[in-house]
């Protein structure tokens, strides 16, 4: 199939290369607003360039990989629906929930098939995690824990239009909690602090927070994030039921070091960026969406998904700023 991407900043590239590899794709076309990324992509990767969204439309595509700026997703999103073409979009689906609900109910009943990118649905840790929790190998739940640690903050510029770190960091981690127990959220409370670069404090945001969330049958989970772990970059999830207790991510890269006499785990290195942590994660992601693009597949993760993890994110931002517990249903309505 051919394949179109559109924006070859550092994720698209990455995703040239994935598709470039994928034996399910025989070609790629390519578009960025600054030629050079596209002319680069393809000098590494293959692929035709061409100058616009629309000629990448026009170009004979099977489905099409949004990787622009996050203000670009709803009008790419839309445009792909209607050529009838089936779109794969990096979270978010839009700036704000007002938008992302716009582009769900201008979509709707088009029956082209859209898939929103969070990769954790697709690592194998995850995935036997969920599997696990679903087979009722835990027995009921009562408690999980999902940490998302940076190791270092992104620029100035990203922090002011990345709508905050329960948006753009933490919404992972929601969206996962609610993947692995197929539960919904209910209710929110959030936490956070600055002890680290001025430029997140001066744009409102918080550097560290943390985030309890009740869910609707009873278990509580407790999410942590943070922008600055030296370490390395720190994904893992805890889930603890009445009959056992697992956890993803505790294996030997993992960015955490023990001080317990004799004890040598973890003794790889430690992972040091999110591309390092899910590679295998966003190529079984990308492979999944030309199965959608296919046919032989619905997708993996919905507009609906995303949007999801958007109100929660909402709920946690709110919570913070006003210092109380939020309700999902309460950010939905306003």
């Amino acid at each position: 199939m051919r394949i179109g991407i559109l924006g070859l900043g550092r994720i698209g590239a990455f995703h040239a290369e994935t598709l470039s590899g994928l034996n399910a794709v025989d070609s790629l076309v390519l578009t960025d607003p600054f030629a050079d990324a596209a002319k680069s992509a393809a000098e590494r990767f293959g692929g035709e360039v061409v100058d616009s969204p629309e000629a990448l439309f026009a170009a004979g595509v099977d489905g099409v990989v949004v990787a622009a700026a996050t203000d670009a997703h709803p009008a790419l999103i839309r445009a792909g629906v209607e050529a009838g073409i089936p779109v794969f979009c990096e979270k978010p689906v839009a700036r704000t929930m007002t938008e992302g609900v716009e582009v769900l109910k201008a979509v709707a009943g088009a029956g082209v098939p859209i898939q929103i990118g969070y990769n954790r649905r697709f690592d194998a840790g995850f995935v036997a995690a969920r599997a696990a929790v679903l087979g009722g190998e835990l027995g009921k739940l009562h408690t999980v824990r999902s940490t998302t640690l940076d190791p270092a903050p992104p620029p100035a510029g990203y922090i002011a239009a990345s709508g905050g770190i329960f948006r753009d960091c933490s919404v992972h981690d929601f969206d996962i909690i609610r993947w692995v127990t197929g539960r919904e959220v209910t209710e929110v409370y959030a936490v956070g602090g600055n002890r680290g670069a001025d430029y997140i404090r001066e744009a409102g945001d918080a550097d560290t927070t943390g985030a309890l969330l009740t869910l609707d049958d009873g278990t509580l989970a407790v999410v942590s994030n943070s922008r600055h772990n030296a370490r390395g970059y720190d994904v893992r999830m805890e889930i603890h039921g009445f009959t056992d207790s697992i956890a993803v991510g505790l294996e030997d890269k993992l960015p955490l070091r023990s001080v317990e006499p004799g004890v040598t785990f973890p003794a790889g290195t430690p992972h040091d960026f999110f591309m390092d942590r899910f590679t295998a994660a966003y190529r079984a992601e990308l492979t999944a969406f030309t199965e959608v693009v296919a046919g032989t597949r619905t997708s993996p993760c919905t507009i609906e998904d995303a949007l999801e993890a958007g109100w929660i994110a909402d709920a946690c931002t709110l919570s913070l700023h006003e210092h109380r517990p939020v309700t999902i249903e309460e950010v939905r309505q306003a």
